[in-house]
């Protein structure tokens, strides 16, 4: 999920880190396997897969479970087909959300994510509706521990990124799709396997949201998207100050 908020930080019900957790392997799972069979098993001649691992990597998915999914996605034999789809719709208070999702049920999805949409005070809108307020972009995250800002910063720029941003959480590198495979590749020279690599819809500008009765309703429409199983990232133009996160989380 992206969209500038602490929300991640507030990681709430018993049991959801696991549910996450499960839940993020799954994903990462579908992207290995789906990247394997479009472009074949051997991360050295298939960027996107190679990317894929990494992330799996970084994100200490399994080696077992990576290899299944490699396998499944490269063995050509019977298996499930999953079609790439993206939603995209105006959630409350008229931000933008982009939803990327991988199904084997286009009709299913369609009427969950509209319905998801509906019942968080949002609706769902045509291909290109809101998209053109975002750019699709390469990002690159690391842990905080590989390396100082000014470290990262140069290390990054050197190696042919765009921006770069470093904060208690960690550090964001941005590229162009184009660059994703050799500045990914550089950078792993330097810090080793980032946490995640992969291709973003990064908003141009951002809508603050100041009330806490819009945050709440928009966190709420944000983690419903995010808890659907056909859905692999969801994307969205707000910017919740800091002030109203820590009011509710109280």
């Amino acid at each position: 999920m992206a969209g500038h908020s602490k929300f991640k930080n507030i990681m709430h019900r018993k049991g959801a880190q696991d549910r996450k957790r499960a839940q993020l392997f799954a994903r990462l799972g579908k992207e290995i396997m789906i990247s394997a069979k479009m472009g074949g098993g051997d991360p050295d001649s298939n960027a996107r897969l190679r990317l894929a691992i990494q992330t799996a990597r970084g994100q200490s998915m399994p080696k077992d479970n990576i290899e299944r999914a490699i396998q499944k996605g490269a063995g050509g034999g019977e298996g499930t087909d999953y079609d790439e789809i993206r939603y995209e719709g105006y959630g409350p208070g008229g931000i933008a959300i982009v939803v990327e999702v991988m199904t084997d049920n286009r009709n299913r999805s369609a009427a969950e994510i509209r319905s998801i949409f509906s019942k968080g005070g949002g609706n769902m809108g045509e291909t290109g509706s809101v998209s053109f307020m975002f750019d699709r972009v390469g990002r690159i995250q690391y842990k905080p521990e590989v390396g100082d800002a000014d470290a990262v910063f140069e290390a990054a720029l050197e190696a042919g990124a765009e921006d770069v941003s470093s904060s208690e959480d960690g550090h964001e590198i941005v590229c162009a799709v184009e660059d994703l495979n050799d500045v990914s590749a550089a950078l792993e020279e330097s810090f080793g396997e980032a946490a995640e690599t992969g291709l973003i819809w990064k908003p141009q500008t951002l809508t603050e949201v100041a009330s806490e009765d819009a945050a709440t309703s928009i966190l709420k429409l944000m983690d419903n998207l995010d808890d659907n199983d056909d859905v692999q990232n969801v994307y969205a133009n707000f910017d919740i100050p800091d002030e109203v996160m820590e009011r509710l989380a109280e």
